[in-house]
């Protein structure tokens, strides 16, 4: 779509709190969640979480806190806590990044996951949100994801949420001590309601057996739905 002439800025990233069937996402407010947070993700027993984010992992919560804050303000993120939907339970957060209304585009990044958190549909369901809102809400035109081209877990949730493969910068940054090769993914609007439809269909309650196990996966559904 090469005419944009009717192209307004669009409103920058404002989730509120709000409520899916397994997680709850509310802002992340620092430093009063730091020690909550850090109960999940925080202590030598988590060091691995922080592997492939550009800062931690943290000795403590005032250190997360401080951490974060610091992030929060000088790259303009929007963070936001996940939590459990029914307990209400901190699981995780992760922030809008590189925010730019104006070309209506916008990172989802810096995901820290619990292991509690990890491969559940909670974190399906958490990143799908977060997506909605942008898309469906404030009517954003590109949604990016952006990992180290080493951390393979990311690439291959990217992957599954239907993000597209779009390129690598080679030697892009160095990060606590070494070269970061940066792997771009994207999802654009025009792309959003097909993978939109196949995350509603697999969040749905019937794609799950009494155990809490899918019926069928991400891949399947998405191949179906073409």
């Amino acid at each position: 779509m090469s005419d944009l002439s009717h192209w307004r800025a669009r409103p920058a990233p404002d989730l509120k709190k709000i409520r899916g069937r397994f997680i709850a996402i509310e802002p992340a407010v620092f430093p009063d969640c730091a020690a909550a947070l850090f109960s999940v993700i925080g202590g030598p027993e988590n060091d691995d979480l922080w592997t492939y984010i550009p800062m931690g992992p943290f000795a403590g919560a005032e250190e997360l806190s401080i951490g974060m804050s610091s992030v929060i303000a000088g790259g303009g993120w929007k963070t936001h806590l996940f939590c459990d939907a029914e307990s209400g339970a901190p699981l995780g957060m992760a922030s809008y990044m590189r925010i730019r209304p104006e070309a209506g585009s916008a990172e989802i990044g810096s995901i820290v996951f619990s292991k509690a958190l990890q491969r559940t549909p909670a974190a399906t369901e958490a990143m799908y949100l977060m997506a909605k809102h942008l898309f469906d809400d404030l009517g954003y035109r590109r949604y990016e994801w952006k990992c180290n081209n080493a951390n393979e877990a990311s690439k291959r949730a990217a992957l599954r949420l239907g993000f597209s493969f779009e390129g690598v910068f080679r030697q892009d940054q160095v990060v606590k001590g070494k070269n970061r090769d940066t792997v771009w993914f994207s999802v654009i609007d025009s792309e959003w309601p097909r993978v939109k439809a196949s995350l509603e269909a697999w969040l749905a309650p019937e794609n799950f057996d009494e155990c809490g196990d899918q019926r069928r996966s991400l891949q399947l559904i998405r191949e179906s739905q073409r």
